[in-house]
């Protein structure tokens, strides 16, 4: 009977009896409690990942609430303060026909990171539940959000588009607004998130049963 490591033809390391350092990347065999190259403590599976993963998800999640409600900017002109939320900078560009400029503005700022919630999400629950997903679609997905997330601090970007749309005629002051900080620590949060990942859960929750 083949066991869980070895049901696809596929020799992992745990099936080997070993264990790699997350730290170092050096493997031991299991039972091994330090590291011999860095010292680090060696764990098979990181138990407590998927709680990381919640925590910085939620607080993400939460912090983007504010960072849609309130100015991510704050312009002063004259003793007159205007301000501009993120889909309100959208709107207004749409109605200055920059609709490209608009596009990038929503797709970087409220398509994506709502992805990286679902995504996350997704990826989290169904770890936790031993859901199978052939094709190694957890796998690429986990990868998509990786590559988005090195991307992340283009949405620190969007103050300076969102100024663009300040007609400069007399002396005036931009300053970013509440939203600004929300946002940026929702964007740190959501990359932690995604980083918290043990993927070798993953691996394990693609596994085939033992036959």
């Amino acid at each position: 009977m083949e066991n869980a490591g070895t049901a696809r033809g596929i020799l992992t390391a745990r099936a080997a009896g070993l264990v790699g350092c997350t730290n170092c990347g050096r493997v031991h065999r299991a039972g091994t409690e330090r590291c011999s190259r860095c010292h680090a403590r060696l764990i098979s599976r990181d138990t407590a990942s998927l709680q990381r993963v919640w925590a910085w998800l939620a607080a993400g999640l939460i912090a983007y609430i504010p960072a849609n409600i309130y100015p991510m900017l704050l312009t002063s002109s004259l003793g007159k303060t205007s301000a501009s939320t993120i889909i309100g900078g959208v709107f207004q560009l749409i109605d200055l026909h920059e609709y490209a400029i608009a596009a990038i503005i929503f797709v970087a700022s409220v398509l994506i990171p709502i992805g990286k919630f679902l995504a996350i999400g997704y990826l989290a629950l169904s770890i936790r539940a031993g859901v199978v997903v052939r094709g190694h679609g957890r796998q690429h997905l986990y990868e998509v959000v990786e590559f988005i997330g090195r991307w992340s601090m283009i949405d620190v970007f969007v103050v300076a588009i969102l100024s663009s749309l300040v007609q400069l005629k007399f002396v005036a002051t931009i300053n970013p607004g509440i939203a600004a900080v929300s946002f940026a620590f929702s964007v740190a949060a959501t990359m932690l998130s995604a980083q918290s990942f043990d993927t070798r859960m993953i691996w394990d929750a693609d596994e085939a049963p033992a036959a």
